[in-house]
């Protein structure tokens, strides 16, 4: 796990990318926000690696905090990565449609929910970002029960009702679910997803069933980052309301 924290609009914003590897490389799951592109270059060095090692980057989803930094990525990082999501992502990601969330109405909001003080040129960049979103193109596509052979193996869950086309990880040896939005980590406790932030909020509940097929021993949210305990029996819980 991958921590970028940076402050954003007088706010401090902590995202936790994930990532794994083996000998033949390294995969990136989600990118951050715009421009922490350095922010994780260094998060990677830190845990002793380099970006140039980078292969394949999995992007779970179409909001502009897991595509953002992506395009960068790809512009300065080696040759020849992939960019790996779901179908009905792809779209979105690439800009051939906008992103679901990004609606005058939304950024309005966004825009009046900023503390008092942020310079008013700030807003007009953010906005500007908002309307035209990073964009880059998906290579591969993946599916539901998908095995991807990345560090000793990593399993794709399709878990839409945040977005559609959302998808988490399992990766197998280490008993890790990448959950990225489906589920959230606040105050150590696990969390389901966050009904604001959710296309379909039921749907995006009754996703969390899926997770009952697998080991846990870890979850990482992208949001709250690392959570460790009885995983299956809390996740069953969170399902069940």
């Amino acid at each position: 796990m991958l921590e970028l924290s940076a402050v954003m609009m007088g706010r401090t914003e902590t995202v936790c990318p994930a990532m794994v590897w083996d000998d033949d490389g390294i995969v990136l799951i989600d990118t951050g926000y715009p421009g922490q592109y350095p922010l994780l270059k260094r998060a990677i060095e830190a845990e002793g690696f380099s970006v140039d090692r980078l292969t394949n980057i999995i992007i779970t989803h179409q909001d502009i905090d897991h595509i953002g930094s992506l395009a960068t990525i790809l512009k300065n990082g080696p040759d020849g990565i992939n960019v790996i999501a779901s179908e009905l992502e792809k779209p979105y990601i690439q800009g051939d449609r906008m992103l679901l969330k990004v609606t005058p109405e939304r950024i309005a909001s966004a825009l009046r929910s900023m503390p008092e003080g942020v310079p008013g040129e700030w807003k007009e960049a953010f906005k500007r970002t908002l309307e035209n979103p990073p964009k880059a193109p998906v290579d591969r596509l993946v599916a539901d029960g998908e095995e991807l052979p990345f560090g000793g193996g990593l399993t794709v869950i399709e878990t839409p009702g945040h977005t559609p086309g959302h998808i988490s990880l399992y990766h197998r040896p280490s008993k890790t679910l990448i959950a990225a939005d489906a589920m959230n980590v606040a105050g150590g406790e696990l969390l389901g997803p966050d009904p604001e932030h959710a296309v379909d909020p039921g749907l995006a509940v009754r996703s969390l069933t899926k997770f009952a097929a697998f080991d846990i021993e870890r979850v990482i949210c992208y949001h709250g980052g690392m959570y460790r305990g009885d995983c299956n029996r809390r996740i069953a819980e969170l399902a069940a309301v």
